[in-house]
């Protein structure tokens, strides 16, 4: 009995993870893809990934983000069963969604964005350990068990990072989500590699960068 329970609670975390990337990615696409310009996308990027994170944080972390996974993990927060299972349930969740947006905007034209690899992947290395630094200090830390403003502090950390460098780097702070705008073709499957080694990195070095700031915390 007690074996079918923790499997269910397994399935639910990944069907969590799914569900935040799904609604995350098809903001992206809804906003960007023949949307509004200016402040609209971020506000409503943010938006989406801090109200996914209250609805789904109690079940999965609310990571939705296959860089924070791996900064949870680094962190000792995140089970190593889970880490291939959490990434793989976004990867699907970020494909799904921009099917359905490429499917509602079927008529309008995308433009693919143009990115220097040298200032983009700094930007993205920077805005993904900021993420994940967040994350783990809000969602994860002893001091700031049981507050109520996390998803809050993670949202606004992605509308931010949109607002800073969103026309340097597409502001993707996400492998998953770089995969979802990639098939929307709002980025060149070309760059995709840009978006994996600087979010990594910024992951595994927000999670390190924790665990030195926090050796008791475990």
């Amino acid at each position: 009995m007690r074996s079918g329970l923790d499997t269910e609670l397994i399935m639910k975390k990944w069907i969590v993870e799914f569900i935040g990337t799904f609604f995350l990615v098809f903001t992206i696409g809804c906003t960007v893809v023949g949307g509004a310009t200016g402040v609209i996308p971020p506000l409503a990027i943010g938006a989406a990934l801090m109200v996914m994170i209250y609805a789904g944080g109690h079940i999965s972390g609310g990571h939705f983000n296959p860089a924070v996974t791996l900064a949870v993990w680094i962190r000792g927060r995140c089970d190593t069963k889970d880490v291939l299972p959490y990434m793989l349930s976004q990867v699907i969740g970020a494909v799904l969604a921009a099917m359905a947006v490429k499917f509602l905007k079927s008529d309008v034209t995308v433009a693919v964005g143009l990115v220097r690899s040298g200032p983009a992947l700094l930007s993205e290395f920077l805005f993904t350990f900021a993420l994940a630094y967040v994350v783990l200090n809000v969602a994860t830390a002893k001091a700031t068990e049981g507050n109520s403003f996390y998803g809050l502090a993670i949202g606004f950390t992605v509308m931010a990072g949109a607002f800073s460098v969103g026309t340097i780097s597409g502001a993707a702070f996400n492998p998953a989500v770089a995969i979802g705008v990639a098939l929307m073709g709002l980025s060149s499957w070309g760059n995709i590699w840009i978006y994996f080694v600087a979010c990594f990195a910024g992951g595994a070095v927000a999670g390190f960068t924790f665990k030195f700031l926090n050796p008791q915390d475990v």
